[in-house]
């Protein structure tokens, strides 16, 4: 009880000092920083990355399906894995016998990346890729792995990857959202909203939702019976009795991130609206990225809408392919063919646009583009006769492209089946580590204070993957 009370006054007298203030921002970041949340911070290092564009294949796209040749598959046809990979964990389905790619795979490129006709746009931008072929993850359930590839941990309740970024780095559009994220049509990720929540941090760097079709940001626009400036003089009317409550109560982050929000989304009345406006792109550049044409045109305008996004300087965008459950995602259980024939033709053409787009407009030189899924899928089928495969948590393939990435190369390989990696294993921790290098952050620096520790992204764990750095 003692040590309790003597506790109590140590906190109020490390608070009336400023500890707290400086440890939320982690000891390295402590001094000269700027007042607003989102305003603009020096990275711990020079980087050519200022945005990302995270591309999600929401479901798991199959990895020797699409950019991981394995033709040891077609030599293994119909027989089953060896007995030593006994350690399988099909999640309670049949396992069934090792399956060829359903696609051929072609060489892209003057690098001659083999990447299958699911991908025949993407694959004349072999040479922009740095294809990792060993990665590896810690759930094979979708909710899980999916929170875990967005937030480092299998667990609900941790800040997200963009709004590491946003944290540590700030927007350079102080009229729109940090951090976006653009859902499927057909709905969201299993988990919901801890893939792109601020978890312990404040609320100011959580993702804003932007709707795939229609008005992209709902209740946004002002009540026509109120005039602009009645709404402001609302605003800082409601501003200044916050103040007022907040400085009476020390340490109230959350009704600061709230006053923050409500002059976020005043000024984003006039550049949001302007930000998705596709009238404003040439008739040429919405062919390129397939809008108006099925079955691009949804993920198309969304690339399109990334692209301007990041033109304005947002600093982490997130598109999801797939939404809801089973085959309206990738999770390809009934047939490859079907399902990745299906949602391929959807995103191949509006990818391969984004990465010329970027490129024309100068834009790729600072624009990290991340591609993949939560995990993969086996090498065989999921019982005899059935064309589908099942997770694989083991060994998967995602890729980077842009700024600070080395292109038209791999990294890692998973054994002659595709179903482990074995060489230059890459954890989700190390994608992570990667991710926050080339945008100038060090994974291990760049901390939140939390009850009582410092967390970061990695936690303890992860490696940059020096291999693929330009």
């Amino acid at each position: 009880m003692g040590g309790g009370f003597a506790g109590t006054a140590l906190a109020a007298l490390l608070s009336d000092d400023g500890f707290f203030s400086r440890a939320g921002h982690g000891a390295e970041r402590a001094q000269n920083l700027p007042a607003g949340p989102l305003a603009v911070k020096k990275p711990h290092f020079p980087a050519q990355a200022k945005s990302v564009i995270f591309l999600m294949m929401n479901g798991a796209p199959s990895q020797v399906d699409t950019f991981d040749y394995k033709p040891e598959l077609e030599k293994y046809a119909g027989k089953t894995l060896p007995p030593s990979k006994d350690y399988i964990n099909s999640g309670g389905r049949k396992v069934g016998y090792l399956t060829p790619a359903w696609r051929k795979f072609r060489p892209g490129g003057e690098s001659g990346l083999l990447i299958s006709d699911y991908f025949p746009h993407v694959r004349k931008h072999a040479d922009k890729l740095a294809v990792l072929n060993a990665c590896h993850t810690d759930s094979h359930a979708h909710g899980s792995a999916l929170v875990a590839m967005n937030t480092g941990k299998t667990l609900i309740g941790r800040p997200s990857l963009g709004s590491w970024a946003v944290y540590g780095l700030g927007s350079e559009n102080q009229d729109l959202p940090g951090y976006v994220v653009i859902l499927d049509k057909r709905g969201g990720p299993i988990g919901g909203q801890p893939n792109w929540s601020s978890g312990f941090m404040s609320s100011t760097y959580q993702g804003t939702l932007f709707r795939p079709v229609g008005n992209p940001i709902l209740n946004l626009q002002r009540q026509k019976k109120i005039s602009r400036a009645a709404q402001r003089e609302q605003l800082d009317l409601l501003a200044e009795l916050n103040q007022q409550h907040l400085g009476e109560r020390q340490g109230g982050e959350e009704l600061a991130a709230r006053i923050a929000s409500f002059e976020l989304a005043y000024r984003m009345q006039a550049a949001a609206p302007q930000a998705v406006d596709l009238t404003q792109e040439t008739p040429a550049t919405l062919n390129m990225y397939g809008v108006g044409r099925k079955p691009t045109d949804e993920f198309g305008r969304n690339c399109l809408i990334a692209r301007r996004l990041v033109e304005k300087g947002v600093r982490f965008v997130q598109l999801y392919s797939g939404g809801g459950h089973l085959e309206e995602t990738w999770d390809a259980h009934q047939s490859i063919e079907k399902n990745h024939g299906r949602h391929g033709a959807e995103v191949d053409q509006p990818i391969a646009a984004l990465l010329t787009d970027l490129e024309q407009r100068g834009l790729l030189e600072s624009t990290l583009i991340v591609w993949g899924g939560e995990f993969g899928r086996m090498p065989f089928s999921e019982g005899p006769n059935a064309p589908g495969r099942n997770h694989n948590p083991y060994g998967f393939t995602m890729w980077f492209a842009g700024a600070g990435v080395k292109g038209g190369m791999t990294h890692g390989a998973t054994d002659e089946f595709g179903f482990e990696a074995v060489l230059g294993r890459t954890h989700l921790h190390d994608l992570h580590a990667t991710m926050l290098h080339l945008l100038g952050l060090d994974h291990e620096l760049l901390t939140y204070f939390h009850q009582g520790r410092n967390e970061s992204l990695t936690d303890v764990g992860g490696r940059v993957i020096k291999e693929i750095l330009a």
